[in-house]
């Protein structure tokens, strides 16, 4: 009787853990939208919310160790967290000549946040693996099931209230998901990531049909998004999980199925139609080759070494060339680091994405493998045409910082002896004979 009560009880608070986790990174990604119409209450919302969630996950994280986990840890794959936060480091010393001192240093708190939730959320999982054996808590289960939530907001909103929810563009011939509560390509880029945690979902048996009905409203989402990036980001996602099933039928019939599907594809999403610029609009980048010409031409030799201070790509709030649209930022993450932390901060950040893809490359886990190589890719992609994993504070940047801690983060397989004291006396199964 004893046994199946403490099994009841393992049960339950297993169950009460995957719920917390969920809520918290809800919430947590629900602090990156702007919600209202004030710009007051926003930042206000912004601030507080991502605040709270991080010190939620932290008395989440007391909670596992309290039922039985050692909180003590070490580093794999230490290069790619050492050199993000030397990248962070950088960013600090640029106050001292940011062209906005303010601004810089409240993206850099965001940033730091963010670091700090994300350590504490991948601590979680690693007590979990570690010392509840056989528990069902997923990092992309819990991803997926947040993202869905939200998404799911403005998928409702489209229906009910499409002048909030919906965006439009090019003098009124396109309406993109997000309105101005998210940028669209920003929306269509958590929408992917979804989609990308519920293909690792089909890999498990049971509830298989509602997996791909989620999934269905994701891919919903990102079409009413017209985000070119994501939907170029999803079927490689695909194409990734199709080469890594050992069905080579699958294989053969995602191929046949490409060739097929291709040039739908590209006219309808990727070229769409002449009203919305068509060709010359996807080959100049929606105008951003010319913009980046301007930055690295007009910009970065005026401050080459060191940058504008962080998240700066100027003098002044905003940046335009001669022949190119206003922006205060440089819709490529490669170059925002290049305009804001100089030639030294690019290349930190070269080596860190380096180390990072390194650490992902070399992994022999194949299931942590096809985890992070399926938010790895949405999110790297997205960096090249928005804000970017170096960018302005946003959730690509809190899923990048999660990604470097689940490759990194481990448990210290050694135990001092007054851990040991404790793990005994929570948790005598575990301690060996």
């Amino acid at each position: 009787m004893k046994k199946i009560n403490q099994e009841n009880s393992q049960r339950s608070f297993l169950s009460g853990t995957s719920l917390l986790l969920f809520a918290v990174l809800t919430a947590m990604l629900s602090g990156y939208f702007a919600w209202s119409e004030s710009t007051g209450f926003n930042m206000l919302f912004k601030l507080v919310s991502r605040l709270l969630m991080t010190m939620a996950i932290y008395l989440i994280y007391r909670r596992i160790a309290q039922r039985g986990a050692i909180a003590s840890f070490g580093w794999e794959n230490g290069s790619s967290p050492l050199l993000y936060v030397v990248y962070l480091g950088l960013g600090l010393l640029s106050f001292l000549w940011s062209t906005d001192v303010a601004y810089s240093a409240l993206q850099w708190c965001m940033d730091v946040a963010g670091l700090v939730f994300a350590y504490y959320f991948i601590a979680c999982f690693a007590m979990l693996d570690r010392y509840f054996a056989g528990h069902r808590i997923r990092l992309y289960k819990i991803l997926a099931h947040a993202i869905t939530v939200l998404i799911t907001v403005f998928v409702i909103g489209f229906f009910v209230d499409p002048a909030k929810f919906m965006r439009i563009t090019h003098e009124g011939e396109e309406f993109r998901l997000g309105g101005f509560m998210m940028n669209p390509n920003e929306l269509g880029m958590l929408a992917g990531v979804g989609i990308a945690c519920y293909i690792l979902c089909l890999y498990e048996k049971g509830h298989r049909v509602w997996t791909i009905i989620r999934i269905l409203l994701l891919l919903f989402a990102v079409v009413l998004t017209g985000s070119r990036s994501t939907i170029i980001g999803v079927l490689i996602i695909v194409f990734y999980h199709v080469t890594q099933s050992a069905h080579r039928w699958l294989r053969y019939m995602m191929y046949v199925s490409a060739a097929v599907m291709a040039p739908l594809i590209v006219n309808t999403f990727i070229i769409k139609s002449a009203a919305n610029g068509g060709l010359d609009e996807v080959m100049s980048m929606t105008g951003r080759i010319p913009f980046w010409t301007a930055l690295v031409t007009k910009a970065l030799p005026r401050e080459p070494l060191l940058g504008y201070g962080f998240q700066r790509i100027n003098y002044t709030l905003n940046f335009s060339g001669a022949h190119t649209y206003t922006a205060s930022m440089a819709h490529n993450t490669f170059l925002q680091a290049l305009m804001n932390l100089g030639l030294i901060g690019f290349a930190v950040v070269l080596l860190q994405v380096f180390f990072t893809i390194r650490a992902f490359l070399l992994t022999p886990d194949k299931k942590m493998k096809l985890i992070v190589g399926s938010l790895l890719i949405p999110v790297l992609i997205n960096s090249f045409t928005e804000f970017g994993i170096f960018g302005e504070t946003n959730f690509g940047i809190l899923l990048y910082q999660v990604l470097i801690l689940y490759l990194s983060l481990r448990t210290n397989p050694r135990l001092s002896r007054p851990e040991k004291i404790f793990l005994r006396q929570k948790r005598p199964d575990l301690i060996p004979a």
